[in-house]
């Protein structure tokens, strides 16, 4: 895969929902919620400040992350689902 973001933003691969309730109920595929976690396989450069430097990514990859439901941009890279989305709509490193 040669996919590289720009900016602020990361590139992650959407973690699988659960198949099965605490309780060991079986979810349809059609009653499953988006994933909000995902692992990140590739980071940007970083933003640019004001005064023309580039902003340090806290991200990297290979990191785990929550990230908001409706965050990003779907894509399909080799038959494989990704997800691009900027820095800030990462929540959490899981």
């Amino acid at each position: 895969m040669n996919v590289k973001p720009l900016e602020d933003r990361v590139l992650l691969k959407p973690m699988e929902a659960e198949q099965k309730t605490a309780g060991g109920i079986i979810i349809p595929d059609n009653a499953k919620e988006k994933p909000q976690k995902g692992e990140i396989v590739a980071v940007g450069p970083g933003k640019m400040t004001d005064k023309g430097q580039r902003a340090e990514m806290s991200l990297k990859k290979g990191d785990k992350v929550l990230y908001g439901k409706y965050s990003g941009t779907e894509i399909t890279i080799e038959g494989e689902d990704y997800l691009i989305l900027r820095e800030s709509d990462v929540l959490a490193v899981i």
